[in-house]
């Protein structure tokens, strides 16, 4: 039986996500995981969920166990709202619509945007999550060389003009601007202005996805492009990385007839996010739960991204062709090896010694890197990254193409 048949071409042209289909190989104890995004479990605000949740449940369970507007919960937008403008955004709660966490604005984005073969600008590389949505829906990213200051002006230039001389007009511009997905790299003011003025000049709208902004643990803050230019950027924020993931809660904002179309699109969805869910966090905000938080896990992963640089240029410091990232922030680096390498040959050996990273390709819109590597290292305590980086620098040596 031909069960592809049963299927729309959209739902045959899914494919699963590398990095979740990784994760279950490292379920296994005596494994040492590189491979996932996941926060450090010690940062979550237990004790604020469960003050939260105990004052929702006694106070307002008719409200918070109902549906609720597809727009969110009022007072957790007004609250997002005085998050943003913290960060500079002088931001309108009305222009603000509650997602189930930000993988969910990558997905409306795709559904509202993208006609089967539309093209759209992405970073080489870029985050899985975001080239998933979109080709879910027919876009077709292409990729703008990144370098250690994020995407390139002039090469975002180069590839405007060669897809608007074939007629395939992209349909906007995605950007991961502060410790960006997999690369671990900002994009500095100065290049963001470039890039603003592309837009404008040519009239795209750039998506700024930007779920790990508030962790920066050196340096100083970059303005938003959502403050560069408010009449044409969507921005997409989670709690999942800032606060806790098992919430699934995150915002979209942007110019209020985007989200007009958003909040459309989502209502076909799942109606609303959780309301239950949105009623503990504006209250655990209201605490302080963000703020006191953010301070735990800035010092955290500072501190283990530190002992993964130590260890890389411990064990893989003398081979030649080897490099990797220094971010400031977030939680993730990119190693590159020598030509001729390909990490994803690599990938079977390592987990045969119990070490896991995600391969470059998967960060790729054609997989067509095969020598670079993700590294998480927020999950991992200390002793574990030194022992992975170990393993990882033995293995490298090693190898034979």
């Amino acid at each position: 039986m031909d069960r592809t048949s049963y299927f729309s071409d959209r739902a045959n042209g899914m494919q699963r996500s590398v990095i979740r289909e990784l994760l279950k190989l490292t379920h296994n104890p005596d494994i040492i995981s590189f491979a996932g995004g996941l926060p450090a479990p010690q940062t979550f605000p237990v004790e604020y969920v469960k003050r939260a949740t105990a004052k929702v449940l006694e106070e307002e369970h008719v409200k918070a166990l109902q549906y609720g507007a597809t727009e969110g919960d009022p007072r957790l937008r007004k609250k997002l709202a005085e998050i943003m403008k913290r960060d500079g955004i002088d931001a309108d709660p009305d222009q603000i619509l509650v997602t189930t966490a930000s993988q969910q604005g990558l997905e409306i984005m795709a559904k509202i945007f993208f006609n089967p073969g539309d093209t759209c600008i992405v970073g080489l590389p870029t985050y899985l999550g975001g080239l998933q949505s979109i080709k879910s829906y027919g876009g077709v990213p292409v990729g703008v060389e990144l370098d250690e200051h994020g995407m390139i002006p002039e090469k975002l230039v180069e590839m405007l003009d060669k897809l608007e001389a074939e007629g395939r007009r992209p349909r906007l511009i995605y950007l991961i601007p502060d410790f960006q997905n997999p690369a671990g790299v900002t994009i500095p003011l100065e290049r963001r202005k470039e890039i603003v003025k592309i837009a404008r000049d040519r009239d795209y709208i750039i998506v700024e996805d930007t779920p790990y902004r508030q962790i920066r643990f050196e340096g100083e803050h970059q303005q938003t492009f959502q403050s560069l230019a408010p009449e044409r950027v969507l921005s997409l924020y989670t709690f999942s990385k800032i606060m806790l993931p098992g919430f699934r809660l995150g915002w979209a904002y942007g110019p209020e007839w985007l989200i007009n179309k958003f909040i459309m699109a989502k209502q076909s969805m799942d109606l609303c996010t959780p309301p239950f869910n949105q009623a503990v966090t504006y209250h655990m905000l209201e605490e302080g739960a963000l703020e006191a938080g953010l301070k735990i896990i800035i010092k955290l992963y500072h501190s283990r991204c530190n002992v993964m640089l130590e260890e890389l240029e411990k064990n893989l410091g003398d081979l030649e062709g080897v490099s990797w990232t220094k971010p400031e922030g977030g939680l993730f680096l990119w190693l590159t090896l020598p030509e001729g390498m390909d990490t994803d040959e690599l990938f079977k050996k390592a987990i045969e010694k119990n070490v896991a990273y995600v391969p470059g390709s998967a960060f790729f819109p054609k997989n067509e890197d095969h020598r670079s590597m993700r590294l998480n290292f927020s999950y991992s305590n200390e002793e574990k990254i030194r022992e992975g980086c170990r393993r990882l620098g033995k293995l490298i040596k090693e190898y034979k193409p």
